[in-house]
């Protein structure tokens, strides 16, 4: 998943698959008054139960809709309040690649060579509006996906009818067979494949009334599953949590894994500036702040709070510069060499003053298949004589950018390389809103190059090839392989490899598909982050967790005693 202005140590998937296949508590009184009001109520490990917290995010979510969603702000806002059949663990590190059953009464049943998977939906549990959760919500929340023309819809083409349902919208997907009676879902694929319990894991299928609208709800907010509720949200401006009255009476007595949260009612604001924001946390106005303090005060905060209410958090991620292959000047492989050997990620690593650190390929540390190389060290004399090479025509280019710091000052050092290179190029800044959904439309002119970058999904290296590198990813809108790149024999290696079970000769094939891929020079990468956990001083620090895909787990975060 992308992250707007910016979710591992991981156990072997066939471990995972045995076990099973991201805000706030606090209590009655708080050292920083306007941080709690109300009142508390018998406690959970070191902290108290109840009361009222705000919390801030410097960007409103590409969308507030289990479906669309598609960034890290997106899913840590959704963590507490959809849950799919299947879930990730509540949990740090290893524990939190670990998948669980959701609304599932325990984990799937493979048959068929790993085409059929079986499960049942557990009985008598209700939506936060009183409404009975339905085995047709599963099926219906998987088509709507496709309705929605989702970024995650390519996750799911394998279910036998989905890639004539994307074409049609029409007739429902023949694959998912669901008994309302028995709660059984039957899911039939047309090919193994070795991801699908991280897929059925993902937000994107999390079940939802069937009279939902098959069209954006950011505004207008879904029943719920999980803990939380959204009772309102204002896209741009704030949203807040309440407890679901149906999630201590019905729903969280059977998922007894998943944590029910401390907090009555969270309140979120969209603070753009971020040195606001960490005023904010320090005077007790914010019990926490999604992003990390920006780059000019990251040290102070680091050095001042560092064990109390800070803490470095690294990520599964990397960051890089899209180049969009379909069309020149970036379908000349010289000219993407070029832009790669005059990229020096040290420059960008001091940019992001030491939150990342550099590197050149697909594969970030830490994923499964990761094998370090370097096939462009910095030298811009080799790029310049390859541009001579490749003499592109077309030199007046678009680089795209979000607003905020330090992406936008990653994006001007970008633009000066360019410029070095014998291009012309504008820099177009964009609201980070609504960034991704801009660059995610290929329809719109001038998508030449710019910033992004990609967060775990899940715990396994098929999810930095599949939906951001296979031509068959490539979707209107919404799209997420925004370079673009397609590939063919490529393209067969990704599908070969996603049937296949993850074990040491399948990690070995994807550190080869990594290099194969930055031979051809698709993105120019440059880093991968290091994110913080910064809450204020009657938050528990200790007890907070960072899940590796969900980010911070709101249900974690309680006042201190």
């Amino acid at each position: 998943m992308k992250k707007l202005p910016l979710t591992m140590l991981i156990v072997a998937l066939a471990a995972v698959l045995t076990v099973g296949l991201a805000a706030c508590g606090g209590g009655g009184s708080s050292s920083s008054g306007s941080t709690s009001e109300g009142s508390g109520g018998g406690s959970e490990g070191e902290g108290k139960e109840g009361g009222t917290i705000k919390v801030a995010w410097q960007s409103f979510p590409d969308y507030m809709d289990p479906q669309i969603s598609y960034t890290a702000e997106g899913w840590t806002a959704l963590r507490p309040v959809y849950i799919p059949l299947l879930t990730y663990k509540a949990g740090a590190e290893e524990e939190g690649a670990e998948i669980i059953p959701g609304l599932a009464k325990e984990m799937p049943k493979i048959t068929n060579g790993g085409k059929t998977y079986t499960m049942f939906l557990r009985p008598g549990l209700k939506y936060s509006n009183g409404e009975p959760i339905k085995a047709g919500d599963f099926k219906y929340a998987v088509e709507r996906v496709f309705l929605t023309n989702s970024g995650g819809s390519s996750f799911y083409t394998d279910i036998i009818g989905a890639e004539q349902f994307e074409k049609t919208k029409k007739g429902g997907i023949s694959g998912i067979k669901v008994n309302e009676k028995t709660g059984e879902i039957v899911i039939n694929l047309e090919r193994p494949r070795g991801t699908f319990p991280n897929e059925l894991a993902l937000m994107f299928v999390a079940p939802i009334p069937q009279n939902t609208p098959p069209e954006d709800q950011s505004a207008s907010p879904i029943p719920a599953s999980g803990p939380y509720y959204i009772p309102k949200a204002q896209p741009g401006r704030s949203w807040e949590y309440l407890r679901n009255p149906y999630w201590a009476k019905d729903n969280g007595k059977q998922m007894t894994e998943i944590p029910s949260g401390h907090m009555d009612k969270i309140e979120v604001e969209i603070q753009r500036n971020a040195s606001t924001a960490v005023n904010d946390v320090e005077s007790g106005k914010l019990a926490w702040m999604f992003d990390p303090p920006p780059t000019d005060r990251y040290q102070e905060v680091k050095e001042k709070y560092e064990g109390t209410q800070f803490k470095p958090e690294p990520t599964i991620s990397t960051y890089y510069f899209w180049m969009n292959s379909a069309q020149e000047p970036f379908n000349n492989k010289k000219v993407r060499e070029a832009v790669n050997y005059a990229i020096d990620p040290a420059a960008l690593e001091r940019i992001y003053t030491g939150q990342i650190v550099g590197t050149q390929q697909i594969l970030p540390p830490g994923m499964p298949g990761y094998e370090k190389f370097e096939l462009f060290p910095h030298n811009m004399a080799k790029a310049k004589e390859l541009m001579a090479e490749a003499n592109p025509k077309k030199k007046d280019i678009t680089v795209y950018t979000d607003s905020e710091s330090p992406n936008n000052d990653a994006a001007t050092y970008y633009q000066g390389v360019l410029k070095e290179l014998g291009f012309n190029p504008e820099l177009k800044i964009l609201n980070p809103d609504n960034y991704f959904a801009i660059i995610g439309n290929i329809s719109n002119p001038n998508l030449d190059t710019g910033f992004t970058d990609w967060f775990e999904d899940y715990p396994h290296p098929n999810d930095f090839f599949d939906i951001l590198l296979n031509g068959e990813s490539i979707i209107p809108t919404n799209n997420e392989n925004f370079s673009q790149t397609n590939i063919k024999p490529l393209n067969e290696k990704i599908n070969k490899l996603a049937e296949e079970q993850l074990g040491p000769q399948q990690e070995k094939e994807y550190a080869e598909l990594d290099k194969e891929f930055m031979e051809e020079a698709v993105w120019a990468p440059y880093g991968t982050r290091t994110e913080a956990l910064f809450v204020s001083e009657n938050i528990n620090l200790e007890n907070a967790i960072w899940n590796p895909t969900f980010e911070l787990e709101l249900t974690s975060l309680e006042f201190k005693e």
